[in-house]
């Protein structure tokens, strides 16, 4: 997915507390998911920006929904 043009470029920092890992590892968490290229990110000459939208994608794809089981499906015994 492109990033739209009202999308929000962030510093890996400030995608990092959005990512809630500031307190723990800093800037290192992004940067190894940019160096893996498990998140979508744009190079400004050296500088790199991570589009909020990806870390919004990043999350979402982490998301594991709860199994809800039917009664049907249990028995007594």
């Amino acid at each position: 997915m492109l990033a739209s043009a009202d999308d929000q470029l962030l510093t890996v920092a400030e995608a990092a507390q959005r990512l809630g890992t500031w307190e723990t590892s800093g800037e290192r968490f992004p940067r190894r998911l940019i160096a893996e290229r498990r998140i979508r990110f744009v190079r400004i000459g050296r500088l790199v920006r991570i589009p909020e939208s990806a870390i919004r994608e990043l999350i979402d794809q982490g998301t594991v929904e709860p199994v809800r089981l039917v009664d049907s499906d249990w028995t007594a015994a």
